[in-house]
């Protein structure tokens, strides 16, 4: 009997180590509580909005915004184990409508009298469909299940409105250098099997560097350099053995987001330098990286408003008909369209002009706060406003030469403000002096 309970405990312990050593490292240190999570102090320091929720033991539904490896399917974990109700997981890659109605009936079934909302978490969730997403509006409106959905792509284009209404939205953030050297000394003394070997942590630049904020990917980096060297000797990490093992082992772009963030950075601003060659290469390593088509064009529209602005108005109108385009006949031909784009935008003048005018704005109203709107070019849908002056001396300006006639249409403390400044491009030098001939000193330039 003695002999059966210790074959057990051998074979037990056997299968336990065997399923560590094929996890990977991030798979080992993935944290388990709050107290170990690392990174996102906005959302889970002590006092954050999360963290409140959570303490309190109920959590309304929202979605974690925020690049690849920053802890959003750990902190969907973390949450549910820590109000101890039953947790359901989907992919949507993989889940269909009816998978999200399975597991919908046996939240429902499952569920106790005054027990908190099952949570029901979809990573990936930009990738639903709109049928996906409608199939889960009944049971997130009531309170069936808690949706917890994760997200690498900005929401307000990839999630439909109806479920965005119902769900808070929390942005993560790129790990900081302090995170990253955090996880870095706790994989080399915590983890299982690196703390059994000698490893001396010389130089952590090209690690921080090439994981780009991502912890899945810092680890793996680590995880690499330290498999590749001799299980007998002592492991002194330097930039330059990262590098060589790198290049051993090239990361190509990966279609779940380890180089995605910055093959599209080089793409914007290979177009911002009017380097039509470089633009198509980087259109090229997408395409074939297998990124989505509608990313890639949403960029360009992106590119177009922001980049070429006023300098020629018609890249905004391209970029946009190429989008159309690629959603209606899709891959490969989809790749025509996003190259004339491309190359269009790329080989256009270029102005910020707009960018640079609504940020200033921005920043104005965040400093003066809500100026009253002066009384003539107020609405007066009753005869009380009326009465009170409200449209009271307003210009129509189709009514005066050139359709225009000066008037005030800024509030009273702000008229002396200039936000808009022309960038004369050809195109935009004729807005500019139009401005001019009309404002006089306003709108001119000082030197």
């Amino acid at each position: 009997m003695i002999f059966f309970l210790n074959s057990c405990f051998f074979v037990s312990l056997f299968v336990s180590l065997h399923k560590n050593m094929s996890e990977p490292l991030a798979e080992r240190l993935r944290p388990k509580t709050l107290d170990d999570y690392i990174g996102q102090e906005h959302l889970v320091g002590e006092g954050a909005v999360l963290r409140k929720m959570i303490d309190a033991g109920r959590i309304t539904s929202f979605i974690l915004w925020g690049p690849p490896g920053v802890g959003k399917t750990t902190l969907a974990q973390i949450i549910a184990h820590r109000l101890e109700t039953p947790f359901y997981t989907l992919s949507a890659v993989t889940s269909g409508v009816k998978d999200v109605r399975d597991v919908i009936e046996k939240a429902q079934k499952g569920r106790f009298f005054n027990e908190a909302s099952p949570i029901l978490f979809i990573d990936e969730i930009h990738r639903f469909s709109k049928s996906q997403q409608d199939s889960l509006l009944g049971a997130v409106e009531k309170g069936i299940v808690t949706l917890i959905g994760a997200t690498t792509e900005n929401p307000s284009f990839e999630v439909i409105r109806p479920l965005l209404s119902r769900c808070q939205l929390y942005v993560l953030k790129s790990l900081e250098k302090a995170d990253l050297m955090k996880l870095l000394n706790r994989a080399v003394t915590e983890d299982v099997f690196l703390k059994e070997r000698e490893i001396e942590l010389k130089e952590t630049g090209a690690l921080l560097r090439y994981s780009g904020g991502d912890a899945r990917k810092l680890l793996n980096i680590l995880e690499l350099v330290v498999e590749s060297a001799n299980p007998n000797e002592t492991i002194v990490i330097t930039d330059q053995l990262v590098a060589e093992r790198l290049q051993q082992n090239p990361l190509a772009y990966d279609k779940d987001g380890e180089m995605h963030y910055d093959i599209i950075s080089a793409f914007i601003k290979s177009i911002r330098g009017s380097d039509p060659d470089a633009a198509l290469y980087w259109l090229a390593r997408m395409i074939e990286g297998g990124e989505a088509p509608e990313f890639i064009a949403r960029r360009l529209i992106i590119s177009a408003a922001e980049d070429i602005g006023l300098a020629n108005p018609n890249a905004l109108l391209l970029a946009n008909a190429a989008f159309d385009a690629v959603m209606k006949i899709g891959w490969p031909e989809g790749r025509i369209p996003l190259a004339e784009a491309t190359v269009y935008l790329a080989t256009s003048p270029k102005s910020n002009s707009a960018y640079l005018g609504i940020d200033a704005a921005l920043e104005l109203v965040r400093r003066t706060g809500n100026q009253p709107v002066p009384l003539p070019i107020r609405n007066a849908p009753t005869q009380l406003m009326k009465e009170l002056g409200y449209h009271d001396g307003y210009l129509y300006p189709h009514d005066y030469p050139g359709h225009f006639t000066p008037q005030q249409y800024l509030p009273d403390a702000l008229t002396q403000e200039r936000l808009w400044h022309g960038q004369h491009s050809p195109s935009e030098q004729k807005l500019y002096e139009r401005m001019v001939n009309y404002w006089g000193e306003r709108y001119e330039d000082k030197k």
